[in-house]
């Protein structure tokens, strides 16, 4: 998210339990000894074409097999798909380093061939990098509630993003049952088995595929859950963790109204802190004239009573402008264009109190699902239905939320009350779908999360960062068993890359297995203005 519309097989031996507690000693040996290698093959046609050219003879590929439930690993098997980009000083390789780029629902294969984006060249030297797309998730065994796109289509489009009049409301509801009992019928027994929980198992089979002993991972936002997940369930198989834009894990894994309202308060906290950088800022910000809170908060006012029309043809709607915002939040380097935007939008919305006329109006790239990379990379592009199911089928199986939708209306409201710009957007999700989930009690781990780790694991955290907000870094690094905080003063969702500081740390702690100073705050390479 750097950083969501809604078998093959080899028998595999598991020489461990699974009540969450992780095997050690003799049977974590015997445990490795029964994991079926990953066999790695030269990648196919159409997964090369997403791969730049001078690194396609350089990655392999797998389909892996684990269990679809790994309570019986003699039964059902699904395929994982994997690729790997070999580390480019084979003679010093520590192992590998396995890469999740968040969502959930994120697709994760391509992931290390733009590794160089956030990794610095002395990681791409010493690991093989590994990227896969989790369980339910394109080329891995997708979740799909839907036979065709277009009965997908008749039962999305029905469902607003951001409802506001009764007839809205029931609408949406009533479309999202549809949804739910669309997953029930068509998705399968993987519905059951797609929580976080289910991938960490399927991590500690890649890593014992490729044989290490111990796992090296790097993961961003959602993928923070999963580290945390593998840290607790594996402590002992956990050599270097690093984990950028964290979730709380235990609020998340016990009280998902409250953490998606926390949630939605993060994006608030971001938007408010950008608001006041722009009025700082002056002319390097297209939307400083005047109070921009104020000019914020009465255009989004007015956007309720109706769309507007920009200059260039542009119809912007309340959804509109909350989804743009939002995702806009998700990466500095557009905030220039986010406040020419915003001004653009100001004006047509209150004529009378426009400030300035003729300034350019910059496209402002709008957030995909949840500001997520573009879900689609890597599904076949044959397949009759394409939309991304995994999203609400990890997060209903892993956050508990009261199923009982009638709640939906009342609590959207108190949410807009409490975060104006994004508490009803962010009911409108989990809160409404996850209620008639048709899987009431999946696999799932909940705690605990203080397992001790034999290396602390790296938490890293934006002071400004929406989706994740700040507090949630915090929490995670109190959570877990064993961990040191990096924070960075800046903007964003995830910032391995953006950090010179943050990732020579990062650096010297996956090699070395140097421990950075806990507490330690840096800076962004570059300011957002």
């Amino acid at each position: 998210m750097k950083s969501a519309s809604r078998a093959l097989v080899v028998a595999m031996v598991l020489g461990t339990a699974v009540s969450g507690l992780a095997a050690t000693g003799t049977a974590a040996a015997r445990h490795d000894r029964g994991a079926a290698p990953v066999r790695w093959e030269k990648c196919a046609e159409d997964v090369l074409g997403l791969v730049p050219v001078e690194l396609r003879d350089r990655v392999t590929c797998a389909n892996h097999p684990v269990p679809l439930d790994h309570r019986e690993p003699r039964g059902e098997k699904i395929t994982i798909a994997m690729l790997k980009l070999p580390a480019t000083d084979p003679a010093n390789r520590i192992g590998s380093l396995f890469l999740n780029p968040g969502g959930p629902g994120g697709p994760g294969l391509y992931h290390p061939v733009r590794a160089g984006s956030f990794l610095q060249p002395e990681v791409l030297r010493r690991f093989d990098l590994i990227g896969f797309d989790p369980r339910g998730v394109a080329r891995s065994a997708p979740l799909r509630c839907f036979r065709t796109q277009e009965e997908a289509d008749e039962v999305n489009g029905r469902i607003l993003p951001l409802p506001l009049t009764r007839a809205e409301i029931r609408g949406t509801m009533d479309a999202t049952e549809d949804y739910t009992d669309a997953c029930r019928r068509n998705a399968g027994p993987l519905l059951k088995h797609i929580s976080t929980e289910d991938v960490a198992r399927d991590l500690d089979l890649f890593r014992a595929g490729v044989g290490d002993k111990s796992l090296n991972f790097v993961g961003f936002s959602y993928g923070t859950l999963l580290g945390a997940t593998y840290a607790n369930l594996f402590p002992e198989r956990s050599r270097a963790l690093v984990l950028d834009g964290n979730v709380d894990p235990a609020l998340r894994t016990s009280d998902g109204p409250e953490y998606d309202r926390q949630r939605a308060q993060g994006f608030e906290l971001a938007l408010d802190a950008f608001l006041k950088r722009c009025d700082t800022e002056g002319e390097k910000c297209a939307f400083s004239d005047g109070d921009p809170r104020a000019k914020f908060d009465a255009t989004r006012d007015a956007l309720r009573g109706g769309p507007v029309t920009l200059p260039s043809g542009e119809v912007v709607t309340l959804a509109d402008f909350s989804s743009r915002v939002g995702g806009a939040l998700y990466s500095p380097a557009v905030f220039k264009a986010l406040a020419a935007w915003l001004r653009a939008v100001h004006d047509a919305a209150l004529p009378s109190a426009a400030t300035r006329a003729g300034a350019p109006v910059l496209d402002v790239p709008s957030a995909t699902k949840r500001g997520l990379a573009d879900m689609r990379v890597g599904i076949a592009p044959a397949a009759e239905y394409v939309d991304d199911d995994a999203y609400f089928g990890v997060n209903c199986s892993d956050k508990p939320f009261p199923r009982n939708p009638e709640r939906y209306p009342a609590v959207a409201a108190r949410w807009e009350r409490e975060s104006p710009t994004f508490g009803r957007g962010q009911a409108t999700a989990d809160l409404l779908t996850c209620a008639s989930w048709p899987v009431p009690h999946p696999d799932r781990y909940a705690g605990p999360w203080h397992k001790r780790t034999p290396n602390p694991v790296v938490v890293v955290g934006n002071y400004y960062d929406p989706a994740t907000q700040y507090r949630f870094a915090q929490r995670m690094a109190r959570q877990l068993g064993n961990a040191r905080l990096l924070s960075v003063d800046s903007f964003g969702h995830c910032v391995l890359g953006d950090s010179a500081g943050v990732d020579t740390a990062v650096t010297d702690y996956l090699v070395n297995l140097r421990v950075p100073a806990d507490g330690q705050v840096f800076q962004p390479d570059v300011q957002p203005f």
